[in-house]
């Protein structure tokens, strides 16, 4: 006998198993967030030792390979039971870990690089999709700041370990301590995390899924991506082989979304996506901070490394204004929508503090102080800060249920493949500035071609002047294009809060899905009809200050 589907209202404080389930998931989040921040920092210096060119594969591999698998994870969750999916993508995030870390050349770090983008994407997902289980939505701004705590701590560390394991030449840590990680988190998941999971035969569950869907969608995302990764480097833009999977793409995923709005068996998108423009507004405000957010993470450690001359762990330590700002001032957006129950200013204000953070960077030059790039972050980093928790709101509010897995599973979908756009875009800016601007005499010591120029970066500073000098300022203006491309996109982020208007935050919660905790002396199993949904009252009681 399932449980019940109905809403419900919170009746009793949470117990130890909620407690452990929200640190379990705290833990792969770690394990997603080391990934984000310690990689970059690390990146000039693996390419280096693997003799490779592709180094905008080695970033976005993993952020397509997570935007690909997305699609399937609302389906996923539902079909198959929250519990046993969390586990395979944690499980394969440490296969992809262990192959990323053996690997010996460009390819097989790519590779590695995939599968680990599709176990971390599913990671990421599903414990999107626990919390909202677990917690009603105004309460939920507080645990998300309990969240962002998380990622504060890995920004803080995660550039600085990158950086200084990258100067060792021992980067391929930074792959291997994921292994033990994922080791805990699944031993955790498993004990604590006693949800329901579905009955029905392996074959009734895929046939749940929404197939056409998914594959649609994931077939042009590829398209696109592949697009916008060869042009001007492999192949000229106006060629076939860069035309015709960028317009290939680009109609399928039009066609997607006509599918969805009509074909609404198993949506891999909301129905809402369609009808509430507040919904529609989250989503888009989620899109445009994934562009933006990835490109400030991945290509400041340029401008400090190939610019001011920065060492690997230098570039790491000189990031702790972004990486620092954005947690806390997510942590404060969090709490003040709980507080004041609105989340429609703080959208404004953030893609405010976004727009006149890229201003601000794209002033700074080869000759900028380190104070100048130092507090130049601030604002960037306080406006990512607030947008990162903010979107979420308007996709969910609208919701007959807080706690809607293919809304959710949608929203990191969204988040992932924008990260995707701003890996790729950051870097094909990168390297056609490169292409063009670079000294003749910089070129000619590079017989592979310049794309190994993003390679070669830790080499800049033995570099003798005037060449040393004109190869900084060519770098300082490349990342600059990328700052102001991106006051482009933070503009149409701003604008896109005028459709968002304020919902009551519901404090509905679906039965079906909450934890489930054994009545003291039975053995019943954990989907059983002798279990009780444990408690959504007093949410954060035990994390408040006494």
């Amino acid at each position: 006998m399932e449980a019940s589907s109905q809403p419900s209202s919170p009746a009793s404080k949470r117990g130890v198993a909620f407690w452990l389930v929200f640190v379990s998931n705290l833990l792969v989040d770690m394990l997603s967030a080391l990934d984000l921040t310690a990689i970059p920092t690390a990146l000039p210096t693996i390419v280096q030792h693997l003799h490779g060119t592709d180094f905008i594969w080695a970033g976005s591999a993993y952020t397509i390979a997570s935007t690909a698998v997305l699609p399937l994870i609302g389906s996923f969750v539902s079909a198959f039971g929250r519990k046993p999916v969390l586990v395979g993508f944690i499980f394969t995030f440490a296969v992809g870990s262990a192959i990323s870390g053996a690997a010996q050349s460009m390819n097989m770090l790519i590779a590695g690089r995939t599968v680990q983008g599709i176990g971390g994407g599913g990671c990421i997902a599903i414990t999107e999709i626990v919390y909202a289980d677990l917690v009603p939505l105004p309460e939920r701004g507080k645990f998300q700041g309990i969240t962002a705590s998380v990622w504060a701590l890995a920004c803080a560390i995660g550039p600085p370990i990158g950086g200084a394991l990258a100067d060792r030449g021992a980067w391929r840590w930074l792959f291997f301590l994921n292994i033990p990680l994922c080791g805990i988190a699944i031993g955790l998941t498993l004990i604590f995390l006693r949800v329901h999971t579905p009955k029905a035969s392996i074959r009734e569950k895929i046939m749940q899924m929404d197939w056409i869907g998914i594959i649609v969608m994931i077939g042009s995302t590829i398209s696109i991506l592949l697009a916008i990764t060869w042009g001007g480097l492999q192949f000229p833009w106006s060629s076939a082989h860069v035309l015709a999977p960028l317009i290939i793409g680009g109609v399928g995923i039009l066609g997607f979304f006509v599918l969805e709005l009509y074909w609404l068996k198993g949506p891999t998108v909301p129905n809402f996506f369609f009808t509430n423009r507040t919904t529609f507004s989250g989503y888009a405000g989620t899109f445009f901070h994934g562009i933006v957010s990835l490109a400030a993470i991945y290509y400041l450690p340029v401008y400090f490394q190939a610019t001011q001359g920065a060492s690997a762990v230098g570039s790491g330590v000189d990031l702790f204004p972004l990486c620092f700002t954005i947690p806390w001032f997510a942590i404060a957006t969090g709490l003040s929508v709980q507080l004041i129950g609105r989340y429609r200013p703080q959208n404004y204000v953030g893609w405010a503090f976004i727009v006149v953070g890229f201003g601000v960077l794209s002033i700074l030059n080869e000759d900028s102080s380190r104070a100048a790039y130092i507090g130049s972050q601030v604002p960037l980093g306080i406006g990512l800060g607030i947008i990162w928790i903010s979107t979420q709101f308007p996709i969910l509010a609208p919701l007959p249920f807080s706690n809607s897995a293919h809304a959710l599973a949608f929203f990191t979908f969204i988040r992932c493949f924008a990260q995707s756009w701003g890996i790729v875009v950051g870097g094909t800016i990168l390297q056609n500035e490169l292409l063009k601007n670079l000294p003749r005499a910089f070129e000619a010591q590079f017989p592979q071609g310049v794309q190994i120029a993003y390679a070669v970066i830790p080499t800049i500073s033995s570099l003798q002047d005037p060449l040393r000098h004109e190869v900084r300022a060519v770098f300082a203006r490349a990342t600059r294009l990328i700052w102001q491309v991106m006051i482009g996109v933070s503009g149409a982020g701003l604008l896109s809060v005028l459709l968002m208007r304020e919902e009551k935050l519901r404090q509905d919660m679906d039965e079906k899905w909450g934890l489930q905790e054994k009545q003291a002396g039975n053995g019943v199993p954990s989907d059983g009809p002798e279990f009780k949904l444990a408690s959504t009252d007093d949410v954060v009681a035990a994390a408040e200050p006494a």
